[in-house]
């Protein structure tokens, strides 16, 4: 009996599924993260978020990871807040924070990220050290990296009716 196209599309498509959640991790992260010291100031985190363009900083103390500063710890815990300029990050960051090893599945990774809310984890040798930062950007532009560029390209709204109010709702 002969396979039919869709089988062998449906085969390419669990081929590359495999292929994408396997890759370990340390293949797509961020190389080289942003990090302050524990005792940095809140206002250099976040400059040097800005200035870096990134959803995160690294929180270190003598070369080790001991927290994670993230754009939700700033608007949880820092804006609105008398005498912020003052702050250390390790006073409003997000203590010894979940890690994965560049082996770790992307499978792993995504689940951990869905199931905990994380946009951010970051990655750590075996001594602890940090060595990257996985975001969900990265894993997106990953995946994204399959696709043919006409899917890639695709118009963002699908051929639909578009409401006629202001607001588009």
């Amino acid at each position: 009996m002969n396979e039919s196209e869709f089988d062998d599309a449906y085969d390419d498509v669990q081929r590359v599924g495999d292929a994408l959640l396997e890759a370990p991790v340390g293949q797509l992260m961020a190389r080289e993260p942003f990090a302050v010291d524990a005792d940095a100031s809140v206002v250099a985190a976040v400059n040097l978020m800005n200035e870096r363009r990134t959803g995160c900083v690294l929180v270190q103390r003598d070369g080790k990871l001991v927290g994670i500063f993230t754009e939700r710890d700033v608007l949880r815990k820092v804006i609105f807040r008398e005498a912020n300029r003052t702050w250390t990050v390790e006073s409003v960051m997000t203590p010894e924070p979940e890690t994965l090893p560049e082996s770790a599945s992307v499978a792993y990774a995504l689940n951990k990220m869905s199931v905990d809310g994380y946009r951010h984890i970051p990655i750590v040798d075996d001594d602890g050290k940090a060595v990257g930062v996985l975001s969900i950007k990265d894993i997106i532009q990953f995946v994204a990296e399959w696709f043919p560029e006409n899917v890639i390209n695709l118009p963002s709204t699908p051929d639909r009716a578009i409401a006629k109010t202001e607001d588009g709702a």
